[in-house]
């Protein structure tokens, strides 16, 4: 049997499901810059045929600002953080309808500005694992814990990106939303991991960044809903549903 110790307390872990952004890999680094490139693709549509966003530019998609207007940091609580793909097309496309583009037209309009936006950060692949991550993967392949991935994103950018950072021969499976009739909160993820890992929810640890990741673990009766937020004030806000919350990896460790 394997443990899962954080902190002084110590859980049975038959296997551990990690959120991808956030979770795995810097989120500003990778999705900062996407939601750059779509917000000033969408201002740019909006001012050629007279409108503006419908409110503050920071309450489209839950991005925040520096003083001199530069993104720097996102909502936690807010649509960029959690929102499945499909979700975040249907937020931002409402932009384009309120200013009179029918809707199958402003659809059509933000899948383009995404895939235009993905080509710019195809050039960059600016995805980097979050400090202490790759000492904790390799502690659970020595001790042969099954991982798996399981992401509000598409399951194939999920393993591109993956990829690109050479994570991805340490998880067994990637589930991204485009597999569950659900994402996130809905369990819908986490019990497809459990079926292929041939895994009870009830062994396993799920390690995840918004509180929608929570939500899904509580939905899903896993054993371990564990939070990582850059500070643990700051989480009792943003992940209100955490068991345990750490904010960095090195806090956790795995015992054989």
């Amino acid at each position: 049997m394997v443990l899962l110790q954080i902190g002084t307390q110590q859980i049975r872990c038959d296997a551990v499901l990690f959120d991808k952004d956030g979770t795995l890999f810097d989120f500003m680094q990778l999705w900062g810059s996407w939601a750059e490139h779509m917000l000033q693709q969408i201002e740019q549509y909006l001012q050629s045929i007279g409108h503006t966003f419908t409110g503050d530019r920071e309450h489209v998609f839950g991005t925040r600002y520096d003083a001199q207007g530069l993104l720097n940091d996102y909502d936690r609580l807010g649509p960029l953080a959690m929102a499945s793909v499909e979700e975040s097309t249907a937020i931002l496309a409402w932009q384009l309808y309120a200013a009179g583009t029918p809707w199958d037209q402003a659809i059509a309009r933000i899948r383009q500005f995404s895939e235009l936006a993905m080509q710019s950060i195809e050039k960059e692949r600016p995805v980097q694992p979050l400090p202490g991550l790759l000492p904790f993967l390799e502690q659970c392949v020595s001790a042969q814990l099954p991982l798996a991935v399981v992401t509000a994103d598409w399951t194939s950018e999920a393993l591109k990106h993956l990829r690109w950072s050479e994570l991805d021969s340490y998880f067994d499976y990637v589930i991204g939303s485009d597999q569950a009739q659900q994402s996130k909160p809905a369990p819908d993820l986490v019990y497809l991991a459990c079926e292929q890992l041939g895994i009870s929810p009830a062994h396993i640890v799920l390690i995840g960044d918004s509180n929608a990741d929570m939500q899904m673990g509580k939905h899903a009766n896993v054993a371990c809903c564990v939070g990582i937020s850059s500070s643990v004030t700051s989480a009792k806000t943003e992940l209100p549903d955490a068991d345990l919350v750490i904010t960095h990896y090195d806090q956790l460790r795995i015992i054989k």
